[in-house]
């Protein structure tokens, strides 16, 4: 069997090859644009150049060209927001589907969430299996290869997509996907200022700060990259604290997966409190100070 790994970063590439090395006996990775091009990840790397003036997004084609020449049984996508439209264009290419947000795999079938979380499913792929899944999956796994790098034929799109602007993201201080401890803020939080408390406790915890969707897309107080939820993250870390957040599956399912959930939360009937291990009913104002000082 031969697997196909999608991935944007390096450590990603790595942690897929692993997974995917331990259902194909042949692994080829495809990176996409100038970053730092990986090596010792798979049996092949496989590197797409981006023309003067394409965009990400337009390499699909060209991942559809490497998929024919190719012909992997497998393949796994790093979920990212611009290598999901590429798994997309990809799927629709071979006449099969993208099975997402995988958590458990087997030889034959995986095993995702759907409705929002509420119940898995296990799914068996009709024809090439294409699967988005976490990297922190496979993070114990060695990770190993050659250093056989080719470069890819660029195959234009017939209808490329026009860049307009080009404006830089700011990144967050820590990556959550590979946080060990991850502090959560929700709506508990009146005013933007009050974040600072939950940055004083990440500080003592070694801690990335992320955020429920209320605080990215309705109030613009954290970037997008840090809302977790069912169309956010899904983080693995082994401890999460959420506060101030009331507990709905749209936002649980991107930490259920956590070692340990700890809650904080002034109201004692939140239903976060019947999902965590730790629980803890106070104000936001009163309890994240003591904590810190007790730190």
């Amino acid at each position: 069997m031969k697997a196909l790994v999608l991935a944007e970063g390096f450590e990603a590439a790595g942690k897929l090859g692993a997974g995917a090395r331990g259902l194909a006996d042949e692994v080829v990775c495809v990176v996409i644009g100038e970053g730092q091009i990986p090596r010792g990840v798979a049996d092949k790397v496989i590197h797409v150049s981006l023309p003067q003036g394409a965009v990400y997004d337009d390499a699909a084609d060209t991942v559809n060209a490497i998929f024919d020449a190719q012909a992997p049984e497998l393949v796994f996508v790093e979920p990212t927001r611009h290598l999901k439209v590429i798994a997309g264009r990809l799927a629709a290419h071979a006449k099969t589907s993208v099975i997402t947000d995988v958590l458990e795999l087997g030889v034959e079938s995986a095993t995702n969430m759907y409705f929002g979380g509420v119940a898995h499913r296990r799914l068996k792929a009709l024809g090439t299996a294409i699967y988005t899944i976490n990297p922190e999956t496979f993070a114990e796994l060695p990770v190993s290869g050659t250093d056989t790098v080719e470069e890819a034929a660029w195959v234009a799109p017939p209808r490329p997509l026009e860049l307009v602007e080009v404006r830089p993201i700011e990144k967050s201080g820590v990556d959550l996907m590979k946080a060990e401890v991850v502090v959560a803020a929700g709506r508990g939080f009146a005013e933007e200022g009050e974040l600072d408390l939950a940055r004083g406790l990440c500080d003592k915890l070694g801690a990335g700060l992320g955020c429920s969707r209320p605080l990215t897309e309705g109030l613009n107080w954290l970037p997008t990259e840090v809302y977790i939820g069912v169309s956010g993250l899904m983080l693995t870390p082994k401890v999460y604290v959420a506060v101030g957040i009331s507990g709905q599956m749209q936002h649980m399912v991107g930490c259920n997966r956590a070692g340990t959930v700890v809650a904080i939360n002034k109201d004692k009937n939140a239903p976060i409190f019947k999902q965590c291990d730790l629980g803890l009913v106070g104000d936001i104002k009163d309890v994240l100070p003591a904590l810190v000082g007790a730190l």
